[in-house]
């Protein structure tokens, strides 16, 4: 489906999504899986059920450390800091409005703010210790990763709003999912989350963004359809 025709007198709507209750299950899916997660580290005794992964990894993050990953690090958790996101998602957020792609805002404004609110009151629910021995400071209890929510739920969000469906968009994809590791891992490697903390993160922003881009865009389709006269009951024309 390449373009929605809206009836006349309204712009041609260009679709974020092709397959969009594919995206919406893909999108639940992920969401189901951060939740999972915490509730596992809710309902068992600390440190938890994922001990042997985490610390492994955790380790892993230790052994590799040298000077030039630790300052790609701390770039990191300054980039994905509300210092750098907030003022860039304004940005877009203003683009948007701008050009009247109100669909496209409702998505990543939806999707952002849906993200940002999950991250304090769960952290505050599963109130979880942060690994010991961080490299930078870091307050607040560790699931999920708030930069990993942030990295994934601005790079996916980015590019599903101002690309349309495309090869080239593919492309795109795959860097924002780049980025968004390279966030969630740098959170590792500086020893201030342990990883299902960054998998947890990245599922929340990921999930949220798929589910509000094509759940909003089925009920706008769905809401011109209803609206559209349907041809049996089309008067007949006049000669």
């Amino acid at each position: 489906m390449a373009h929605l025709q809206l009836p006349h007198g309204h712009r041609t709507h260009t679709p974020m999504f092709e397959r969009r209750m594919y995206a919406i299950v893909v999108g639940v899916v992920l969401l189901l899986v951060a939740l999972g997660i915490g509730v596992l580290l809710v309902a068992t005794d600390a440190p938890g059920p994922f001990r042997g992964i985490d610390e492994r990894w955790r380790a892993w993050m230790v052994d590799i450390r040298t000077p030039w990953l630790t300052s790609l690090g701390k770039l990191l958790s300054k980039v994905g800091s509300p210092l750098i996101t907030a003022p860039l998602r304004i940005m877009v957020v203003a683009v948007l409005a701008y050009r009247r792609r109100w669909l496209q805002l409702g998505a990543f404004v939806g999707a952002t703010v849906c993200a940002e609110l999950c991250i304090g009151p769960v952290k505050a629910l599963v109130d979880r210790p942060r690994p010991v021995g961080g490299l930078i400071g870091s307050g607040g209890s560790s699931f999920p990763s708030g930069h990993a929510v942030a990295g994934a739920v601005t790079a996916f969000g980015l590019v599903l709003i101002l690309l349309r469906p495309s090869p080239r968009r593919l492309v795109w994809i795959g860097l924002a999912a780049a980025f968004a590791g390279l966030m969630a891992v740098s959170r590792t490697y500086l020893g201030v989350h342990w990883l299902s903390d960054v998998v947890a993160g990245t599922c929340i922003g990921t999930g949220w963004v798929l589910v509000w881009a094509a759940g909003l865009e089925l009920l706008r389709e769905r809401w011109w359809r209803n609206r559209s006269p349907s041809p049996l009951r089309q008067p007949a024309s006049v000669t």
